[in-house]
């Protein structure tokens, strides 16, 4: 059954013709929609080829690829309004570390997921490439929490 206008109160972005792109960090752009199969665990992968934020040090850009996994409660995240989010870390300078860090946090405060994951996997930059990985889970998904970080310690770049 498609949703209803009442469903998608809070979608706004999405068919907005008048977008603006912000390149300053904003969490408060994000915007989220009803899981309408609450009652099994699935996971919706969203990737994000063209990620682009500064060196805190030198101002220099840097360039990656954000892959963001998730196992919804309630909420989901609107992938329109998580575009313009990922835009805005554009200005902002952070190590990519803390980039995947930050990603990660704001869409647990925002959805309350069961589990999450994010993934960095940044072009190298002196001849080093950095992958980082953070992942958070609820009580019940704390074995996964365990098990994917295991995986992603044995995990070479790329697989």
């Amino acid at each position: 059954m498609p949703r209803t206008e009442q469903e998608l109160n809070g979608v706004t972005l999405l068919g907005n013709q008048g977008t603006t792109y912000n390149f300053d960090y904003r969490p408060d752009v994000l915007e989220t929609f009803d899981n309408k199969h609450p009652e099994h665990d699935y996971v919706v992968t969203l990737d994000c080829p063209e990620f682009t934020s500064l060196c805190p040090k030198t101002g220099q850009p840097d360039f990656g690829h954000i892959v963001i996994s998730y196992i919804p409660r309630v909420k989901m995240v609107e992938s329109k309004s998580l575009k313009l989010y990922l835009f805005s870390f554009r200005n902002h300078g952070d190590f990519h570390e803390d980039c995947v860090n930050i990603i990660m946090k704001d869409l647990v405060k925002l959805m309350d997921p069961k589990y999450i994951e994010v993934r960095g996997d940044f072009n190298p930059r002196g001849g080093i490439s950095i992958v980082p990985f953070a992942n958070w889970g609820d009580a019940e998904h704390q074995d996964l929490v365990k098990q994917r970080l295991a995986h992603s310690l044995q995990t070479p770049k790329g697989l």
